[in-house]
């Protein structure tokens, strides 16, 4: 089984779906997709370690980093992962620690 990402003109995740790996093209379904549903297909895949993370709707595609990265959460600070293309943030538990022990003082 394969999994294909359907992105906009503008690289966002629009929808994942699933392609047959018995596809007699040899293609897992691509062709097909093309054929019948139409618009941009790019692979992702839950256990391959193809383009950093398997895609999600609301995604965006980085063709030059060649990677889905998941939307930035909300909130300031966020700092994306050149190597695994997540969002971290900048706040250590420590500091969250710190802050709420304040808090509660």
């Amino acid at each position: 089984m394969s999994h294909w990402a359907e992105v906009n003109e503008n690289n966002i995740v629009l929808r994942v779906t699933v392609g047959d790996n018995n596809d007699p093209n040899g293609d897992e379904g691509y062709q097909w997709l093309i054929d019948n549903l139409g618009g941009i297909w790019i692979k992702t895949s839950y256990n391959a370690n193809i383009r950093k993370n398997f895609a999600g709707v609301d995604y965006t595609y980085d063709p030059v980093r060649d990677a889905f990265i998941p939307p930035k959460p909300d909130g300031v600070g966020w700092i994306l992962n050149e190597e695994t293309c997540l969002w971290e943030n900048p706040i250590t538990d420590e500091e969250v620690e710190a802050a709420l022990e304040e808090v509660i003082e």
